[in-house]
């Protein structure tokens, strides 16, 4: 389960995908997260679907991939499909006991859990085609006219790329330590609930210290190189918009024109 979670990492490649600006990339996202939640029919989402697909097959990003990102989603998926299975009112389809499907809560439920996952696969799309670096680069440069507010936007950028970066680190960490404890005797997979959660527990600790370990070598690995936040600091690659940049915008803001058009129509 723990090698199914996919956050963060990045898949190197040479598409027109892996070469736009990052600016770009975060800006077609949003757009793209912006028509997602502006979808309300299959016709809508099914646009967004196949938006998502050609995206992925031009980066080369195997549906796999995509995928088993959702995999540790699928009880918070599953939760927010049984919620509006039950709770929407519209036309009684079955009723029994105190719980009554509706022909609507079955729309709703369809719908809900697509949603999360195609924002979830969009999201992990991000990820996979843009380097962390790249990425701060990126979001550092769209924040930038908040510096002027005194938003330290640099710090802040280089916190959330950090952050992404670690997370493969800790969940093959924590995958270590579930291994060592299991060789020990360790029983991670039977027992309710609860007892789950507590078999759990000693894993916690470790985890903690090897975290802290790790966030205390990096900073002393920058403190050595001298690092001391955005000011005066050049880069290695100067971002540039390119024909391609401006390809990928027009298409996602035509794909959002069209999607709010056909939701305002009830498609």
């Amino acid at each position: 389960m723990l090698k199914d979670i996919t956050l963060g990492q990045y898949f190197p490649g040479d598409t027109p995908i892996h070469r736009l600006d990052p600016r770009t990339k975060i800006l077609v996202t949003l757009l793209y997260i912006i028509a997602l939640f502006t979808a309300k029919w299959f016709v809508t989402y099914g646009i967004m679907l196949a938006f998502l697909i050609i995206e992925a097959a031009i980066a080369h990003i195997r549906a796999k991939a995509l995928l088993s990102g959702l995999k540790p989603l699928v009880i918070i998926i599953l939760i927010t499909a049984v919620l509006n299975l039950f709770y929407t009112r519209g036309t009684p389809l079955v009723s029994f006991w105190i719980f009554t499907i509706t022909r609507e809560g079955v729309q709703s439920a369809v719908l809900m859990a697509g949603r999360i996952m195609l924002l979830v696969m969009g999201t992990f799309l991000l990820t996979y085609t843009t380097s962390p670096i790249m990425l701060t680069d990126g979001l550092e440069a769209l924040l930038n006219p908040l510096k002027k507010l005194k938003v330290p936007v640099h710090e802040l950028a280089m916190m959330m790329s950090i952050a992404l970066r670690f997370i493969p680190s800790l969940i093959e960490e924590t995958d270590k330590i579930m291994s060592a404890q299991k060789a020990r005797g360790a029983d991670f997979d039977t027992g309710n609930l609860v007892q789950k959660a507590k078999a759990l527990l000693p894993i916690l600790v470790p985890l903690f210290v090897s975290a802290f370990r790790r966030a205390d070598e990096l900073a002393v690995a920058m403190e050595s190189r001298c690092y001391h936040g955005g000011e005066g600091r050049t880069r290695l690659r100067q971002l540039r918009y390119g024909a391609g940049d401006a390809v990928a915008l027009i298409i996602a803001a035509l794909v959002l024109a069209a999607v709010i058009v056909l939701a305002r129509r009830g498609l």
